[in-house]
């Protein structure tokens, strides 16, 4: 498989590593500073740039015909954008909050736990987030997943950042140097408190999640997410 590495930080570098313990190809890989090999010779486009570019990275491929796998949050007012051009060119497109197959089935316990406290009214939810300090948005793409999958049991009416309004989710998103994605999801009440984490130690599930979703893509039109991936 070819592949083309849009965003070149550590994501992309990640990505690069084990893409060729794979016996992947990395054919073209872009950054702020950096354009190199071509990508026209990619079957695939994995994007972990930053949301100033990432609608036209992926616009770019969609007119090349090239399949895209995108894990850049912080852009996702502009996902209804994207998908009409997907369909326009007939493209192949997955977007994930976060690729790491931990991560995923932690967003399935998260909802069955939501589920199952549905009627317990005593139990207040929040969320916790912890990023290293480069992360550019707040909250991360993977909190508001969490948040989306625990209002669907909810009376809260939206996530907000930093709320002290009862009504509301409240997410809490910390910095901290170096630290790779912390997600918490508490339910606390007078008696007792109920905690589910999910820590990632390095950013290779992150980056295997990503090559594994890339692989699924070839051959296959339309829009689909890590669910579909893993079936």
């Amino acid at each position: 498989m070819n592949i083309a590495l849009l965003g070149y930080g550590k994501m992309g570098k990640t990505i690069e590593r084990l893409a060729l313990q794979k016996g992947h190809h990395v054919v073209y890989k872009s950054s702020k500073t950096l354009s190199e090999g071509d990508i026209t010779q990619a079957d695939v486009a994995i994007e972990f740039s930053v949301p100033a570019t990432v609608v036209e990275n992926i616009s770019r491929c969609f007119q090349l015909n090239i399949p895209v796998v995108s894990g850049t949050t912080g852009w996702l007012t502009h996902m209804e954008e994207v998908l009409k051009k997907c369909e326009s060119s007939n493209g192949s497109f997955i977007y994930a909050s976060n690729f790491s197959i931990g991560v995923n089935l932690f967003f399935n316990l998260n909802e069955k736990l939501a589920q199952l406290m549905q009627p317990w009214k005593d139990y207040q939810v929040d969320v916790k987030e912890i990023h290293h300090t480069q992360k550019l948005d707040a909250p991360s793409g993977t909190a508001i997943t969490i948040a989306e999958g625990i209002l669907k049991y909810s009376e809260k009416k939206k996530w907000e950042l930093d709320s002290d309004d009862s009504e509301n989710l409240n997410i809490t998103a910390e910095r901290i140097e170096d630290v790779k994605g912390t997600h918490v999801v508490n339910y606390r009440s007078e008696v007792d408190t109920i905690t589910i984490k999910h820590e990632a130690h390095t950013r290779d599930g992150f980056a295997m999640g990503a090559i594994i979703a890339a692989e699924w893509l070839q051959g296959k039109t339309g829009v689909y997410s890590m669910s579909d991936v893993l079936g």
